[in-house]
């Protein structure tokens, strides 16, 4: 037990769990109004930040970065007068940035990166701010006017990746792609409103009457442009179109590397190769735009490495937040045959289906452009991985998640999934768009790559399945081992020579699979079965499920949050998806009505 007087606590990079109260708050008699410097950064702390922070008012440094913390909004800080330094980098906060910030006079800096913050940046008004980043959060509007001053005079500062507008004309360009990557450029042209000023100097009736004046002479002069010059704009606008781009490598071909792959975009000109973008038909967005929002496909951008090949995130033009899967495997599809195929999938709309929002057809790569899913995917959330990019030697393969940390993902086993309603909602939303997929779509669209790591989180939380459909891009030029799955995703009938092809009911397994995952908390391979070192997730469960005894694989971390007959049945459920013999499994309409009847009620 600690004893007398704490001023510095500095517990960072190590491996402390738990919730904050338990970890700090539980030394009974211990005085904390000396506290001046906090740092429990990149640990594994859970729960909500410590409210208590009146015992503590004399803080100068807080440093909360890299936890593992419940989902929460902004902690009401305001009270710490004496607080200088503010680190909240992913500590899965959402909602707005209170504007009471702006009462902490002596803050220098705020660090509160890779969370989910939404709303309009502050006024921040901290006379004192040197170091601010706001990256990797979904704030909007425009960047205050008293922020954009500051920068001069700041040591540092980030606004990428956000969804953000602001008046650039006097931001260099170099510090526009860095640190306001992603945001929208929009300066009205008009003079400085600052020298629109009014001023009590006794002119008021000769200012309205200059004004008038001029008025009159731009209109004129207005007209004159306009018909002198309309027959030149587009001409005009494709030479600045032009000169922006020119500033880019747009000569190809293009090469990019990876660390499990390198591959080539054989194209003469960027600037000439078109990207579709299904619901924004008239914008005009190429490979060159690609080229700019991945920073020329550079590895920090990189979210992951799968079997298709790589993915990387970025920001189009007019602030449209995509992850850009390059197909790197080879296709027999022509140009048009693949561009046909990517237009039919773009049409593909479900609540429960990662939407594909655009294409491009890049010489021989086939590029498919995805809406970004905030939350990460079911694998990381579940198993609480390390984040960083996954490669095809992971025991399951397409994650995307981020180089930088990104997002919520690891809320996990202390955050969002410590809950069987939640995982019941994930299992039905999964098996919805597969149903759809399977039933409501002609031709019936077989996944053939259903597990963990393809269902991800939206910014709402809701569950959505990715990938479907991207095997047929390729044609017959599908890799065999590629085309049968994932360990621990393989029907048993991939064994036998006369299934050589997917069906729905190969598409029912994976998802028996995922839905023994969802239950258990346990990989399909290579984790700790009890009573049988040498088993699969699915013969471990169906095992149990033979002798009666499924409850004993109910992940610990849920037991107590439902009905344990509610588990129980699902894993019956999975365990029905997972027959031997496909003609046994249920479809996926059927599954979708078992899950419901196991709906877990409100609370």
């Amino acid at each position: 037990m600690f004893q007398g007087r704490l001023e510095v606590l500095d517990i960072s990079r190590n491996q402390f769990q738990g919730h904050i109260p338990q970890v700090l708050y539980n030394f009974s008699g211990y005085n904390w109004s000396h506290l001046v410097y906090l740092d429990l950064s990149e640990n594994k702390l859970s729960g909500e930040f410590f409210q208590n922070l009146n015992e503590s008012l004399n803080l100068k440094h807080i440093n909360l970065a890299h936890n593992r913390f419940t989902i929460q909004k902004f902690p009401q800080t305001e009270m710490l007068l004496n607080l200088e330094y503010l680190n909240l980098s992913k500590t899965s906060l959402v909602g707005e940035i209170p504007g009471k910030i702006s009462q902490l006079s002596n803050l220098s800096a705020l660090d509160l990166s890779l969370n989910h913050l939404s709303g309009k940046i502050p006024s921040l008004r901290n006379e004192h701010l040197r170091v601010l980043d706001l990256s990797n959060n979904n704030l909007t509007g425009a960047v205050p006017q008293s922020v954009l001053e500051k920068l001069p005079g700041m040591e540092k500062y980030n606004f990428s990746y956000n969804n953000l507008t602001l008046c650039a004309s006097e931001i260099k360009p170099e510090i526009l792609q860095t640190a306001f990557f992603g945001s929208l450029n929009s300066c009205p042209i008009a003079a400085n409103p600052r020298l629109f000023k009014r001023r009590d100097n006794g002119h008021t009736g000769m200012k309205l009457a200059l004004a008038l004046t001029f008025s009159m002479i731009f209109v004129l002069a207005g007209l004159l442009f306009l018909a002198f010059g309309c027959r030149r704009k587009t001409k005009m606008w494709e030479f600045k179109q032009s000169s922006y781009k020119e500033e880019q490598n747009i000569s190809g071909p293009f090469s990019f590397q990876t660390d499990s792959t390198t591959w080539v975009a054989d194209v003469k000109q960027a600037t000439s190769v078109p990207v579709v973008i299904f619901e924004k038909p008239l914008l005009n967005i190429t490979f060159a735009d690609l080229l700019a929002a991945t920073s020329n496909f550079d590895r920090g951008t990189l979210l992951a490495e799968g079997k298709f090949g790589p993915v990387y995130r970025g920001f189009l033009p007019g602030g449209i937040h995509v992850a850009v899967k390059v197909l790197v495997v080879g296709s027999t599809l022509t140009d048009e045959e693949a561009a046909r195929e990517l237009e039919f999938l773009g049409r593909i709309k479900h609540p429960n289906l990662v939407p594909l929002t655009g294409y491009c057809v890049a010489g021989d790569q086939r590029i498919a452009i995805y809406d970004y899913m905030e939350n990460g995917n079911l694998q990381n959330l579940l198993y609480d991985l390390p984040l960083g990019v996954q490669s095809t030697d992971d025991w399951s393969t397409d994650t995307w998640e981020e180089t930088d940390n990104n997002g919520i993902q690891n809320a996990g086993s202390e955050g969002l999934l410590t809950s069987w309603r939640f995982r019941h909602k994930i299992a039905l939303g999964t098996a919805r768009a597969l149903a759809f997929l399977h039933h409501g779509c002609s031709p019936p669209i077989i996944h053939r790559a259903v597990k963990a790591s393809s269902v991800y989180l939206d910014y709402d939380l809701e569950p959505r399945l990715s990938d479907f459909g991207l095997a047929k891009i390729f044609g017959s030029g599908l890799d065999d081992e590629i085309a049968r799955g994932s360990p621990g995703y393989v029907p048993p009938e991939f064994s036998q020579p006369e299934y050589d092809t997917p069906t729905p009911k190969s598409d029912v397994y994976c998802f028996g699979v995922v839905l023994f995952e969802l239950v258990t908390g346990k990989k399909p391979v290579g984790d700790d079965y009890p009573d049988d070192k040498d088993a699969t997730l699915v013969s471990w469960v169906r095992g149990l499920v033979k002798k009666n005894q499924s409850s004993n694989a109910i992940d610990p971390k849920i037991r107590d949050t439902g009905p344990d007959e509610q588990m129980e049945e699902a894993l019956k459920i999975a365990y029905l998806c997972t027959a031997d013999r496909p003609f046994k499994r249920p479809s996926m309409q059927q599954i979708v009505g078992l899950l419901k009847d196991i709906e877990p009620t409100a609370d």
